[in-house]
């Protein structure tokens, strides 16, 4: 595999106003994040930015990144944007997406992530699960949950479905997160179709994927990266910051 990493970032944000560039013990979000995928060492690294403000923090920070149209309608299209000026040719055949509200990734979890293409030969869009941390996930609306079909080795599965409902029965509720590494031909199908009923009834993108007949495979990692998406995520990300004392 080629892989390329490409991170979404645009300044609209209904909850967190200019997240990307939200400062995180002096250093913009945005720059934390592209940090975390560069020292994962999986292949090039790019912002696609949908602001010239996100592109002008990447670049002074020594990174790489792409202005793409604010009005594209999601990160998904935005990938496919930056690809067309990045890698016109098609030489990365793998597309990793990395949200821009995850500074402080594990570069492992990005790494695992990718394992399952080339682990998987029927596997067009991997992603990570983790177990549920709380009863609390099982309920929750905004937490979204993966139905996974097992592999022996308990670590990976095949996905059956995505929702937001709540779960019941014994067994484990796996807790998704918006990581995805795609085959570059999954990644264009899936940009090329039209939102889906169960991705419209849902409010989640990769069910579009699934109605697409695209086969999604999770892999289990240990714990979540911290995801900003409000003033309370920022300062909890702040405070970890503190806590691991990095700064620079």
């Amino acid at each position: 595999m080629n892989p390329i990493v490409l991170i979404p970032a645009r300044l609209a944000a209904t909850r967190l106003p200019n997240k990307p560039l939200a400062d995180i013990e002096g250093i913009p979000m945005i720059v934390r994040v592209l940090r975390q995928a560069q020292a994962a060492n999986l292949g090039p690294v790019a912002v696609a930015a949908g602001d010239s403000e996100i592109v002008e923090a990447v670049v002074a920070a020594g990174g790489r990144a792409v202005l793409t149209n604010p009005d594209l309608p999601s990160g998904s299209d935005r990938l496919v944007a930056a690809l067309a000026e990045l890698d016109p040719r098609g030489v990365h055949d793998v597309v990793i997406n990395l949200q821009g509200d995850m500074p402080f990734v594990a570069p492992a979890d990005l790494a695992a992530c990718a394992a399952l293409l080339s682990d998987q030969p029927s596997c067009d869009i991997a992603t990570i699960v983790e177990k549920e941390a709380s009863p609390e996930v099982r309920t929750n609306p905004d937490m979204v949950k993966a139905v996974l079909a097992m592999a022996p080795d308990g670590r990976t599965g095949r996905a059956l479905y995505f929702t937001r409902s709540t779960l019941y029965g014994d067994g484990p509720v796996w807790h998704h997160h918006g990581i995805y590494a795609y085959r570059r031909a999954a990644l264009e199908a899936f940009t090329a179709a039209k939102p889906s009923p169960l991705e419209q009834r849902e409010k989640l993108e990769q069910l579009r994927a699934m109605e697409l007949g695209l086969s999604i495979w999770a892999t289990v990692v240990d714990s979540a990266p911290i995801s900003v998406d409000n003033p309370a995520d920022l300062e909890r990300a702040r405070a970890f910051a503190r806590q691991i004392g990095v700064r620079s």
